[in-house]
């Protein structure tokens, strides 16, 4: 079973003089030709030429200063290159480690290399060193070579051969399965397979009996084993490590070990095929197709858990929280993620977004927490994570997509369950030591300033008894102008917290410029926001004028006056809270800038007078109809 590919483009390059044409033009047909020109045309092997049923295209180059460009852009087209040298000639093969293969990483060429001797007819065997002598210290030191082949075009000996390595580099690459440093499958390739014996492994009890055994092989391969096969295969693993057969079947740590004799022998069409059969791409990741993802039709809406896929992971979180303490120890969490390609949050924007114990760990709340943001902000991401862990439902029963936000602002409600609050202010405001406020941790005198976004996630419990999940995300300052360019920054953002430092009155001052601006960006958009101003650093002396100016700039816009709090002192005045009744309710708090105003109070005259025209068209009409029935009764009783 081949990649999603439809053609394997192969660029040969090399000295000029090395036989790069003869070995194109004696593998297309087959003989070899008394006369080449060149730089052939490209070349097309079809279909058939080789098993795997994918058209080969064969790119011919010169190695000429003045053809440089074009070869270039060549190789950078290339799916895989073939470097030529001449058997009868060692300077060639010189010039492969000394220019081609550090031309190759100059240009970022990043495929499979074929190096490949030609002339092997007119090598001169009493000087001769074996490939392997030859090319052993080349291959450690480029460690992008797939293969090495030597030929003889006159002779048409491994002509075609040297093609079909290059095909097979591209449809099964070694690199993404092994590591040929360590001689060891790749973590990658480690964790994919495991989640393959699982799935499987349908009694569950840790190893492939025969009968699954056999059903793994129908599957991938279209054909059952028999009973002597199972028994040679199990031998074959027994004998080499004992622990990968038990009396129960084949073991994970067999069923590893026989996939990594399968590439050292050279058969990673084997492994591939497996892997392409569960839905892995050629980064070991599942494809596109198997992640049917719900489409968002605006981009005010968003997508969340459904029930189901809660249910699910309350179960998954059950079952690794193997010493029952209601939270997931790093090694815990790892071994939960060990069938996914690698664990989603331990990279940005996830590392650090959710509350962890003083130990580290996660607890239920935090975990589905954390779920919640990556499957709002990622949901293809999410989606494959859930299948990766264990989630066989159908895809679609495990995401709901949201009403519109416009339309929640008309209905004056919202049945959302996770809200996005985009966190704005000037620099030493206290965003941050707000954020981190929201996951318990301690305040920090010393603590820097932000310059990149970074998220807090967690659940809010409300008045009413609910829950929300309530995602922080903080714009650095420096980065409001960019993020406000593009005219949909604000249809993900829920409610809109302006922080700033109250004993500051510039800081104020550009809190404010930030609440106009981002006003005006919701008014110009349609995205309009809940907006709350936050008065924060309460422990210090206000300046003389706070009160009196944060009330009239917050009574100018319309919105509600500023929270006060204290991160410092612990009194956070039920800021999260508040801010998720304020994206509860969609419909207040939404600032409006003069212009706004201005614009709305227009927009309300221009109907009105509409409206006065409709009725007094309508007036029009109906009174010529009177006049015309009046003097039609008129004639008539004359």
């Amino acid at each position: 079973m081949a990649s999603s590919r439809t053609t394997v483009r192969v660029v040969v390059a090399g000295d000029r003089g090395t036989g790069k044409s003869s070995l194109i033009a004696a593998a297309a047909s087959e003989s070899f030709p008394e006369y080449v020109q060149p730089v052939l045309p490209p070349t097309r092997l079809p279909p058939d030429f080789y098993p795997d049923g994918i058209p080969v295209v064969i790119i011919d180059t010169s190695s000429s200063l003045e053809s440089r460009g074009k070869l270039a852009e060549e190789l950078k087209r290339a799916d895989a290159v073939v470097l030529t040298y001449a058997c009868d000639q060692p300077p060639t093969l010189d010039h492969l480690s000394t220019f081609w293969l550090h031309e190759l990483r100059r240009l970022e060429v990043k495929v499979p290399v074929i190096v490949v001797g030609c002339k092997l007819d007119l090598r001169n065997e009493r000087h001769s060193l074996s490939l392997e002598q030859v090319m052993a210290p080349i291959m450690r030191q480029f460690r992008e070579i797939e293969t090495c082949i030597e030929c003889s075009s006159a002779n048409l000996v491994q002509v075609p051969e040297v093609f079909y390595y290059a095909q097979k580099a591209v449809l099964h690459p070694t690199a993404p399965l092994f590591d040929q440093e360590m001689q060891a499958l790749k973590p990658r390739c480690v964790r994919a397979l495991k989640r393959i014996f699982i799935l499987c492994d349908h009694d569950m009890d840790g190893a492939l009996n025969d009968a699954e055994l056999n059903d793994f092989q129908v599957k991938c391969f279209n054909a059952p084993l028999q009973p002597a096969e199972i028994v040679g295969v199990k031998r074959v693993v027994q004998e080499q490590l004992s622990e990968g057969v038990n009396a129960l079947g084949l073991t994970l740590t067999g069923f590893l070990f026989l996939h990594a004799l399968f590439i050292e022998k050279g058969r990673l069409e084997t492994t591939w095929t497996v892997l392409r059969k569960f839905g892995y791409d050629d980064d070991i990741k599942l494809r596109g197709d198997q992640l049917a993802v719900p489409s968002r039709k605006a981009p005010d809406q968003s997508v969340e858990l459904t029930s189901e896929a809660v249910e699910f992971l309350e179960g998954v979180f059950s079952l690794f929280d193997t010493d029952k303490d209601g939270a997931l120890r790093h090694s815990e969490l790892e071994d939960l993620f060990s069938t996914a390609p690698e664990s989603p949050w331990d990279e940005a924007p996830y590392k650090d977004a959710a509350e962890r114990t003083l130990l580290g760990a996660i607890s239920l709340s935090s975990f589905l927490s954390q779920w919640a943001f990556m499957t709002l902000r990622d949901p293809a991401q999410s989606l494959a994570n859930l299948i990766y862990i264990g989630y066989s439902s159908d895809p679609a029963s495990a995401f709901r997509v949201t009403n519109r936000r416009l339309a929640d602002r008309k209905k004056q409600q919202t049945d959302r369950n996770v809200f996005q609050c985009f966190v704005f202010g000037p620099k030493n405001a206290g965003k941050s030591a707000l954020l981190k406020s929201f996951l318990g941790r301690p305040f920090l005198d010393n603590s820097t300033s932000i310059t990149k976004e970074h998220y807090a996630v967690n659940d809010v419990d409300q008045l009413v008894g609910t829950k929300k999940t309530l995602i922080l995300r903080e714009i650095p300052e420096d980065g409001v102008k960019k993020f406000l360019s593009n005219k949909e920054s604000l249809a993900a953002c829920d409610v809109a917290v302006f922080v700033y430092d109250s004993s500051d009155e510039y800081s104020l001052k550009r809190a404010s410029e930030l609440l106009t601006e981002v006003a005006r960006q919701g008014e110009e958009s349609g995205f309009g926001v809940p907006s709350l101003l936050i008065a924060a650093k309460n422990d210090l002396n206000p300046y003389p004028m706070a009160v009196k100016d944060s009330a009239k700039i917050c009574q100018g816009i319309g919105i509600g006056a500023p929270i006060h709090l204290s991160v410092k002192e612990r009194d956070l005045n039920s800021v999260f809270i508040r801010i998720v009744n304020a994206a509860s309710h969609p419909h207040l708090s939404v600032p409006e800038t003069e212009i706004g105003r201005t614009k709305k109070h227009y927009r309300q005259l221009v109907n009105r007078s509409l409206v006065l025209v409709s009725v007094g068209t309508a007036v029009a009409v109906v009174g010529l109809a009177a006049y015309r029935a009046y003097a039609a009764r008129r004639n008539t009783s004359n």
